[in-house]
Parts: structure tokens; sequence; C-alpha cells
């Protein structure tokens, strides 16, 4: 498992992706079905479909990070 070190907080993907709640995980869903579609099944530019993956990453990272962020307060604020 993959596992790095932010903000002093050290944290692994797995964890992350455990820790979503339904929304969240059916929004992120979501965001990938949607650009995978735009990224193989339209006319775009190959430039639009490169933004529009790093974009779709940088969303996904971003939660996943947010999400585990949150995690470690709560379990810090029990300890």
């Amino acid at each position: 498992m993959c596992s790095f070190k932010v903000w002093g907080i050290e944290m692994s993907l797995g964890a992350g992706l455990r820790n979503m709640s339904g929304v969240q995980e059916i929004l992120v869903l979501a965001l990938m079905l949607v650009s995978v579609f735009a990224i193989f099944y339209s006319d775009l530019e190959p430039v639009f479909k490169i933004g529009i993956a790093a974009l779709a990453f940088s969303i996904i990272f971003l939660a996943t990070l947010a999400t585990q962020v949150l995690e470690q307060e709560k379990e810090n604020k029990k300890a």
C-alpha cells in the first residue's frame, strides 16, 4: 500500500477510499465515468482531453486527501 506524509500526517491511499462516505464514493465514480467518456468517446482536441484527465485526477486526489485529513483529525481528537 502506498503511503505518504502531508502536513506531518502519514496517510495511505487505501485508507482514504475506505473512509469515504457513500455520497463521496458515488460522486467520485460519476466523475470517473464522465471523464472516461469525455476522453475516449468525444471529438475533442488532445489538449482538452489531457486537461479533463488532469482535472478529474486532481479532484479525486483532493477528495481522498480531504477525507483522510478529516479522519486523522477525528482520531487525534479522540486520543
